[in-house]
């Protein structure tokens, strides 16, 4: 059923034709559109499921968290400094194991306040235990969530979905919305492992001394290595089930013959794309490879992908401040160490706090690529605004 809608809308509609049990969020820019929509179908009775409403993002993890510990299926919803407020109870969902499934509507984190997209805040919460898959577009973005709860409820593992704030959120598209009965044959209802009840009590997550801390720090790491191939089969069911490809590890464009390979993930690749199709009609072979799951890191999907390319430019809208491209260093360690010395990996940082970037940005750097490697580089950097007494 193919719709005009906001970006926010469509996630709205596929959220609740996955039948959550649960939906607790607290509103922020630019995620309130999402649960707003989701507000008025609970309201209106389109879907038999608790909408509590909390005083905070904290709250809302919480509450999502206690659900899903009792055997809900629960979701939840936030953006920038609310992903941070969440991040104590984030790292317990994933250490309980709890397959929530949760939209970040990425924005730049403050300070200074910014409220426009960057992926800053999903990457950090990297590293605490989460699948994250990262979409193109608002289509993919309502893929995703179908294929997240799939992929939460069979391995015990929380996903996050993450789309550029109000690039996609507030973004008019058209959306190809299921119909019910597709959503419902493709989602088995909900079957929880175990589950917290005054019948049978029981403690998860609690308490662990040395003897036994680290282990299940392996057996996190291990559960999400392990779910790339789960990632990889419900992409695969997806397609099969509704008629496009959507989702899975990565996807590249015009990549075969190119002798720049662009690296990206986001609304960006929409524009690299547009790029890569003027370059291709000037006699210049660029190409893509677009990274959907950055966690787990399809870390030998880019190898493969990228093991005969020498030329790599790695474009990305996050930094970590004193080292540099995040992106890049994931990008870079898919390599084996004989191999990094072999290629050119180029790393740019763009589009922070909303920072459009253009046709030119992008074309710029391809030429600066194909000319010498870049180890690092602020791509569309206004220099005038830079005093060197405030460094």
């Amino acid at each position: 059923m193919l719709k005009q809608l906001e970006g926010s809308h469509a996630v709205a509609h596929v959220v609740a034709q996955c039948r959550p049990n649960v939906i607790s969020a607290y509103p922020i820019t630019p995620q309130t559109h999402i649960v707003e929509g989701l507000a008025d179908i609970v309201g209106a009775g389109q879907l038999d499921a608790e909408f509590i409403n909390v005083e905070s993002e904290f709250s809302a993890a919480s509450v999502v968290l206690g659900a899903s510990a009792a055997g809900a299926r629960a979701y939840t919803a936030t953006s920038s400094q609310g992903l941070l407020l969440m991040s104590e109870v984030i790292y317990c969902i994933a250490g309980m194991r709890l397959p929530i499934v949760m939209t970040c509507a990425n924005r730049a984190i403050s300070a200074p306040l910014s409220i426009w997209n960057d992926h800053q805040d999903s990457m950090a919460v990297r590293d605490a235990g989460w699948i994250q898959l990262h979409a193109e577009d608002n289509q993919e973005a309502s893929d995703l969530h179908i294929q997240a709860f799939k992929i939460a409820e069979r391995t015990f593992l929380p996903v996050m979905v993450c789309m550029d704030g109000f690039i996609l959120t507030h973004a008019y598209e058209q959306v190809d919305l299921p119909e019910q009965k597709e959503v419902d044959d493709f989602l088995p209802t909900f079957k929880p492992r175990h589950i917290v009840d005054p019948r049978w009590p029981r403690g998860i997550g609690l308490f662990a001394d040395p003897r036994f801390y680290m282990e299940t720090r392996y057996i996190l790491h291990r559960a999400l290595e392990k779910s790339e191939e789960t990632i990889k089969e419900v992409s695969s069911e997806f397609a099969k089930a509704f008629g496009r490809e959507s989702g899975g590890f990565i996807k590249t464009y015009k990549l075969e013959e190119a002798d720049v390979v662009v690296v990206s993930m986001g609304s960006v690749v929409g524009t690299i794309k547009e790029l890569i199709d003027q370059l291709e009609e000037e006699g210049k072979k660029v190409g893509l490879l677009q990274i959907c799951s950055y966690r787990p890191f399809p870390r030998h999907e880019v190898y493969r992908a990228l093991k005969d390319k020498m030329n790599i430019v790695v474009l990305e809208k996050c930094i970590s401040l004193g080292r540099g491209g995040i992106l890049a260093s994931d990008v870079r360690w898919s390599f084996p160490r004989a191999e990094k010395r072999d290629r050119d990996i180029s790393s740019f940082v763009a589009g922070l706090g909303g920072r459009n970037i253009s046709i030119d940005d992008l074309r710029y750097m391809v030429e600066k690529v194909g000319k010498e490697p870049v180890e690092f580089e602020f791509l569309g950097l206004r220099t005038e605004l830079i005093a060197e007494k405030e460094m």
